[in-house]
Parts: structure tokens; sequence; C-alpha cells
């Protein structure tokens, strides 16, 4: 039931999201040289996971949920690093549900790195965020659409 994917992230890579050991760069004639340019793992997680909460909370909202709701984490079910994200590239978080539950909404994020002309995909995720009511002391989960509707097909 996958839906048509939203961009919910798109962020620059700086040098301060770089791994601390050097990458080796490759020039056209074959030589090669260190580069302190390939993001660290966890910079990319961290925007799956605020991309796929932000596009979880925009699909639910769009579908007549309840507007209360704030998503947690529950789960990173897949992520696979294909290749990987260099400082400056311009990164792109895109979001499609994948399934609504009553209380769950899981989500499918393609990571594309924009390189120059080049839109690559690096990496691709599935997560699985659960709304909670914030305005009770024990953040139960809640239903997120109303009882006499049911959470749009999938």
């Amino acid at each position: 039931m996958a839906t048509e994917p939203y961009t919910a992230v798109k962020v620059v890579m700086m040098p301060q999201d770089a791994n601390p050991l050097p990458g080796v760069a490759t020039l056209p004639d074959g030589s090669q040289y260190p580069v302190y340019n390939t993001v660290f793992g966890g910079v990319i997680l961290s925007h799956i996971d605020m991309a796929g909460a932000i596009g979880a909370r925009r699909a639910v909202q769009l579908n007549g949920g309840t507007p209360r709701a704030a998503f947690v984490t529950v789960a990173l079910n897949r992520v696979e690093f294909k290749k990987p994200v260099l400082v400056g590239d311009v990164v792109s978080l895109n979001v499609s549900v994948v399934k609504f539950g009553r209380t769950s909404v899981t989500v499918h994020v393609d990571v594309l790195a924009e390189r120059g002309a080049e839109t690559i995909s690096v990496t691709e995720a599935e997560a699985v965020f659960v709304g909670v009511d914030m305005s009770t002391p024990d953040r139960r989960p809640i239903p997120l659409f109303p009882t006499e509707t049911s959470p749009p097909a999938g």
C-alpha cells in the first residue's frame, strides 16, 4: 500500500558529519589520495529517524487520523547502506507509508545523495513508529484513527 514518496528532510552533509578516519579518493588518472569525506552512518540513521517520524505524522494527519499523536520510534527493521554519503552531498530523505496499524505506522525511507549533476540512491530503511499521547504521564500508544473508521488499506 506504499504511498507516494514525500521528501521529509533535505540536508547538506558537512565536515562535522564525517567519519574520523580518512577515506580514499580516486582521480580520473587512477591515482588515489586520503580524504576525510565519508559521512558517519549514525548521522544518516538520525536523519532516517527524523524523516520517518515526520512522514508518519504527515500521513496519519492527511488520512484523517488523530492530530494529538506524537510519534516515537519502535524499530528500524532494515537499514541498507548501499553507497557512501560524502561531505558536500545534498541528501534527501523520501518517505512512503508501507502500512498503517491501529497505533503504528511502518514507513520506507529512501536516502538519495545529490552529488553535482548526479543523484545516487545511497541508503534505504524500513522503520516503525507508534503514536503516543504526550499529555499523559505514561505516554501510552493511542489509536491513530477514529474507531468508526479504519486505517487506510494496507
